[in-house]
């Protein structure tokens, strides 16, 4: 059930009455200032797919910090997931001290999958996890990088964890690809029982911090096959929902761009 905050309950009966005033965007009254950490999937950059997010939320209102996280196609797994939980925590202090008072983190498919991961250790107000991928628990990803997985376990058993080396990461659009990084920043990334798993990242979510899990209808199809069982396998919170635009997997983001706000500022501000 979605509770929708007086303010709009005002202007509903208004409305109805035949009175009609002026809709202003709650974030862009001034009444409370939301903050956004947003993170772009496996490869990309914070130029790319979620760029128009950024873009809309800021116009909004929004306090926005679109960071490049570790898994974008410069940095290469360059540090392992404690650090990149670092990078989001620093992101949010960042916001606060911009004025933010409410606190949302939101990942597009890796980021998402990140995002719900950084939702089961980490206080927050809500987070947006739009067509989480990257599964490494998963039959897919053990498949393709069951090899270099092996090989990295080795190098770090051998004391070689921090000397960079070639390994190897799979994405749907482009299949097994090189990357250059440590052995221990690759294990906390593609172990398939660590942080990415995404059924150990659901199932550890904190109850009461509510998702708004996007997954559109003409996504990847093993995220399509998925998406509802990782849905109904998080805590129970009134304010989850599970949202299914008409996009892609990359146009997720912009497809998205309205609900978000909505639900955003619905949960920002009961």
């Amino acid at each position: 059930m979605i509770h929708y905050p007086e303010r709009l309950l005002l202007i509903l009966i208004l409305a109805l009455s035949g009175i009609t005033i002026p809709v202003t965007p709650i974030a862009e009254t001034g009444d409370i200032r939301i903050g956004i950490v947003l993170m772009h999937g496996k490869g990309g950059s914070p130029t790319k797919y979620v760029l128009e997010l950024d873009s809309a939320l800021e116009k909004k209102g929004f306090l926005v910090a679109n960071l490049e996280m570790p898994w974008s196609g410069k940095r290469n797994y360059d540090v392992n997931v404690s650090v990149a939980e670092q990078e989001v925590e620093s992101a949010l202090t960042s916001l606060r001290s911009r004025g933010a008072q409410k606190f949302f983190v939101a990942g597009h498919s890796l980021g998402g999958l990140f995002a719900l991961y950084f939702g089961g250790r980490h206080v927050v107000d809500g987070i947006i996890a739009i067509a989480p991928g990257g599964n490494a628990g998963g039959a897919l990803m053990r498949d393709k990088l069951g090899g270099s997985v092996d090989m990295a376990r080795k190098l770090v058993a051998d004391g070689k964890g921090e000397e960079k080396v070639i390994l190897s990461d799979y994405e749907g659009t482009r299949g097994i690809y090189p990357v250059n990084t440590t052995p221990a920043a690759y294990l906390s990334w593609f172990d398939p029982d660590g942080a990415m798993n995404e059924t150990l990242a659901v199932k550890n979510m904190n109850p009461a911090v509510p998702v708004l899990f996007i997954a559109p209808k003409d996504d990847y199809p093993v995220l399509i096959k998925t998406k509802r069982l990782m849905f109904n396998s998080l805590p129970g919170n009134q304010l989850s929902i599970l949202y299914e635009p008409d996009s892609g997997h990359l146009d997720a983001p912009s497809a998205s761009i309205e609900e978000i706000i909505r639900w955003t500022m619905n949960v920002a501000i009961p």
